[in-house]
C-alpha cells in the first residue's frame, strides 16, 4: 500500500490588519496606539500592535481601552478600503492553490501540497506570499505551517508579527504537549476552565485522557480533544464551503453591564455579519441573538422574517429589539453574539453597507 502523503498547509494571517492599514494610509499614525471603532459607545475593531501593549484588544468597549490607554488614537473604519486589500491578498494565493479556505477578510488556510507553482517546499510558499503581499500592500501578514490545519494556525501566532513558523511531522505531537489547554484553537476559556478543574493543564494532561473519558465530560466534542492533543487533524481545506449560517459572538475583556456599551457590541457583532452578507451576496430570514451571562448562563432570543432581510438598518432593527427585550440586565454579560441563518444568494444588498469584520 502506498504511503500517504504528507500534506503541506499554511495558515496565513494578517498583522492588526484594519489599524496596519490605518497607519499605513496615515504616517501621523505610524509608531502610535491605534484602535479602528468608535470612540465614544462603541467597540475596538481592531488595534495596532502598538495599543495591544496596553492590553486594547479587539471587541473590548472603547471607553475601556481608554482607560487603559489614555493616548490611544481611534479611527473610523474604511471597510471599502479593507475589502479591496483582501481581493488583492485573494488573488496572490490564488497564483499559488485554488484550495483557499478563508477564514474572515483577513486570514485563510492554504493547501499547497500539489500548488500552481511546483514548488516543492511549503516554507517557501509561505515566504513568498508574505514577500508579495508586502510589495504589493506594504502591508505584512504572519504564517504558519504544518501538515494539518490546527497546527499550522497554532503556528502563525508563534512569530508574530511580520513572522513564519514551521511545525513540522517530527514536532507535531512534543508541539502540542507543551502548550496549554487554553491555547488551543477552538477550546475557549469556558472549556479551558472546565479542564483545568479536571487537572488538564496541557496538551500532554489531555493527552493521557482516554476517549471514554473525554467524550463524557466534552460530549461531541471529545474525540476532537483527543485527536488535536497528538498534533491530529485531518480536517481537509474546503474552498467556498456552502454555509448554512454565519455569525459573530465575542467574549468581552470586562463584562458588560450598561444598556449602552451592550447595544454597542451586538451592532458591532451585526457588523461582522453584514460584512460577510455583503462580499458574498447572501442574506437570511433568521436573526438570532446569543447572551452569555458572567455566571455562564447562556439564553438565545430569535426573530424570523417572512421574506429576506436586505438592508442592514432592518437588521440592525430586529438585533435591537431583542437585546432590548432583555434590558436592562440584571447579571453583567460577557458574552454577546449575532447569526443569520435561513440564508439565501441575492444581488439586491445595497452597496455601500459594508461593515466591521471583527479579527
Amino acid at each position: 500500500m502506498a504511503e500517504k502523503q504528507v500534506r503541506k498547509i499554511i495558515h496565513l494571517d494578517m498583522d492588526a490588519f484594519y489599524a496596519s492599514v490605518e497607519q499605513r494610509d496615515n504616517p501621523e499614525l505610524r509608531g502610535r496606539p491605534v484602535a479602528v471603532g468608535g470612540s465614544h459607545r462603541g467597540v475596538v475593531a481592531a488595534a495596532s500592535y502598538e495599543a495591544r501593549k496596553f492590553g486594547v484588544r479587539s471587541a473590548m468597549p472603547s471607553v475601556t481601552a481608554r482607560r487603559k490607554c489614555p493616548e490611544l488614537v481611534f479611527v473610523k473604519p474604511r471597510f471599502e478600503i479593507y475589502r479591496e486589500i483582501s481581493r488583492q491578498i485573494r488573488a496572490i494565493f490564488a497564483e499559488y492553490t485554488p484550495l483557499i479556505e478563508p477564514l474572515s477578510l483577513d486570514e485563510a488556510y492554504l493547501d499547497v501540497t500539489v500548488n500552481l507553482k511546483n514548488i516543492a517546499s511549503a516554507t517557501r510558499i509561505a515566504q513568498e506570499l508574505r514577500e508579495r503581499i508586502f510589495a504589493e500592500t506594504q502591508l505584512t501578514a504572519s504564517a504558519g505551517i504544518s501538515y494539518n490545519k490546527f497546527l499550522a494556525k497554532l503556528a502563525s501566532d508563534h512569530n508574530k508579527p511580520n513572522g513564519q513558523y514551521v511545525i513540522t511531522p517530527a514536532m507535531g505531537p512534543a508541539f502540542v504537549e507543551d502548550l496549554p489547554v487554553g491555547k488551543f484553537h477552538g477550546i475557549g476559556p469556558v472549556t479551558a476552565a472546565k479542564m483545568n478543574r479536571l487537572g488538564i493543564f496541557t496538551g500532554a494532561d489531555l493527552r493521557q485522557q482516554t476517549p471514554a473519558f473525554l467524550q463524557q465530560h466534552f460530549g461531541k466534542a471529545g474525540p476532537w480533544y483527543h485527536a488535536i492533543s497528538r498534533g491530529i487533524d485531518e480536517r481537509p481545506v474546503v474552498p467556498d464551503r456552502p454555509r448554512k449560517s454565519v455569525g459573530s459572538e465575542t467574549t468581552f475583556a470586562e463584562d458588560l453591564v450598561q444598556s449602552s456599551d451592550i447595544e454597542a457590541g451586538v451592532k458591532a457583532m451585526l457588523d461582522d455579519v453584514w460584512a460577510w452578507c455583503e462580499k458574498t451576496g447572501t442574506t437570511g430570514r433568521t436573526v438570532t441573538l446569543k447572551v452569555k451571562y458572567a455566571d455562564f448562563r447562556i439564553i438565545t432570543r430569535s426573530h424570523t422574517s417572512p421574506a429576506p432581510i436586505l438592508l442592514k438598518p432592518a437588521a440592525e432593527r430586529i438585533c435591537l429589539d431583542l437585546v432590548r427585550a432583555i434590558l436592562p440586565t440584571e447579571k453583567p454579560i460577557r458574552l454577546l453574539g449575532v447569526s443569520l441563518s435561513n440564508l439565501s444568494q441575492t444581488a439586491a444588498i445595497p452597496p455601500g453597507q459594508l461593515a466591521l469584520n471583527l479579527a
